[in-house]
């Protein structure tokens, strides 16, 4: 599998030591293709070690050390009333310390741990999202056929470094279609079914650059504006102006690339596919196809920057994987049986999206404590590509400026996936102890008093940091 799996996986190597190591250049770890490979690799750096080996060997922590290292912490008046947790000694799967630990909470953003681990469960860490062309009914329309990717990109410009892309499809088309003009454009969005926004989103959600409607086709998660986007990306800033209508917006730019006039784009469906008999493509004939990233890097993504449109999309592919409609309800439906299928405790968690954007979704903290064990321990190696996206404290994704001053022991330690809502505050992840003992945490708190945002994540990293602080024995 790609470098993600093969230098990331922080918990199946845990038992040998292995350290984390820094990746290369981003865009070459995301999958560009430099014109000079040669070159590129020449120059990339060594890597830098980021966290290190945890050791297998090293002291357990004791219940009591845990107890005694978070419990002052946990009362801090900025958690708000509810504060649960649990702690889980990775190597050996025992638990360590748990308060609410079995209590379904509202999860924000750590929702997409779940994401992560069903769609790799249920389609595997290379499978890849197609986007088909195909001839309409009348001569000259071409139907486009979303088939779910939101990375899909227009041409090489993209948001996400190399996506599949609508100009190499536009090419294959006119190619296909030989002497025959293309004249029409169909964006058949159909694999979708369901309302385009959850209703459990609060009500600026869908317009507030972190979400957009849900469908089928789309290109740069319904980015209207990719070279802006990419540079506030680069500044930390994910959020980005979307498409209200991301299925038109992409059939348009396809309609540009074919040189269909854009008025001529309208939603419809695909022709079934008839025999072949020569001649020019007949009606539902395959003009062309492309594929999306393999889905071990769209969770990478979708982990590293909390990318809620991917999520979304990912959750999607759970569903058709189980045979379910490709919905909210369908997603979250098939992540919960798949849930249950890796014996996970099925009861401790409802959802209602993949992204964690809906404050009707409930997990429990154990549930993602033993989440990450499972994905750890080795049993489904498949399971952990979803360690090669999990921000590292103070260094990359939402962690890169968390972690200093009072938390300063977690720093380079800590890698986890953030969660926050109005009022919710959540972190799930690993942490190597002062000993070198890999531990996997999850705490959950819903009931925030209305404070700036800083305030309880920092009071949450300081939770973290005292058992990156202690060896807690």
């Amino acid at each position: 599998m790609p470098v993600a799996l093969a230098a990331v996986l922080v918990l199946v190597l845990a038992a040998v030591g292995i350290a984390v190591v820094r990746p290369g250049p981003v865009a070459d770890w995301l999958g560009d293709e430099p014109a000079d490979r040669t070159a590129a690799r020449a120059a990339e750096p060594a890597p830098v070690a980021v966290l290190a080996g945890a050791d297998p060997n090293a002291p357990r922590p004791t219940p009591e050390g845990v107890r005694a290292a978070l419990e002052p912490l946990l009362g801090q008046e900025v958690l708000g009333s509810r504060v649960n947790i649990s702690v889980v000694d990775v190597n050996t799967g025992d638990p360590l310390y748990t308060r609410g630990g079995d209590d379904p909470t509202v999860p924000a953003s750590v929702t997409k741990l779940v994401t992560a681990v069903t769609v790799l469960a249920a389609r595997g860490p290379t499978y890849r999202i197609p986007t088909r062309a195909v001839a309409g009914a009348s001569p000259g329309e071409v139907v486009i056929v979303g088939g779910g990717d939101p990375t899909l990109a227009v041409d090489k410009q993209g948001f996400y470094p190399g996506a599949a892309r609508l100009d190499d499809l536009a090419a294959q088309v006119r190619k296909a279609l030989g002497g025959t003009k293309p004249t029409k454009v169909t964006v058949d969005g159909s694999l979708y079914s369901g309302p385009v926004h959850e209703p459990g989103w609060d009500e600026d959600i869908p317009f507030n650059g972190y979400g957009s409607a849900i469908t089928a086709l789309m290109t740069d998660a319904a980015r209207t504006d990719v070279p802006r986007a990419k540079r506030d990306d680069a500044n930390g800033n994910h959020a980005a102006q979307r498409a209200r209508e991301p299925d038109l917006a992409a059939g348009r730019s396809f309609a540009r690339l074919l040189g269909v006039p854009t008025d001529a784009v309208k939603r419809g469906t695909a022709p079934a596919a008839a025999d072949a008999t020569g001649g020019a493509p007949g009606p539902g004939a395959e003009l062309g196809k492309v594929e999306s990233l393999p889905l071990n890097r769209m969770v990478d993504i979708m982990i590293s920057d909390s990318d809620n449109i991917v999520a979304e999309a990912l959750a999607r592919q759970v569903a058709l994987a189980r045979n379910k409609p490709a919905s909210f309800k369908g997603g979250a439906a098939a992540m919960d049986a798949v849930v249950a299928e890796l014996g996970l405790p099925a009861d401790e968690i409802d959802l209602a999206d993949a992204s964690g954007l809906s404050r009707d979704n409930r997990i429990s903290p154990s549930l993602l404590t033993d989440l990450i064990v499972l994905a750890g321990n080795g049993s489904r190696p498949e399971l952990a590509v979803m360690f090669g996206g999990l921000p590292v404290a103070g260094w990359s994704g939402t962690l890169a400026d968390r972690y200093d001053t009072a938390a300063k022991a977690g720093a380079g330690v800590v890698r986890a996936k953030t969660g926050t809502l109005t009022g919710v505050h959540a972190l799930a992840g690993v942490v190597t102890t002062a000993d070198g003992r890999l531990l996997s945490f999850a705490v959950l708190t819903d009931r925030v008093p209305a404070v700036d945002t800083d305030i309880p994540r920092q009071a949450l990293d300081r939770v973290v940091a005292a058992l990156a602080a202690c060896g807690c024995r």
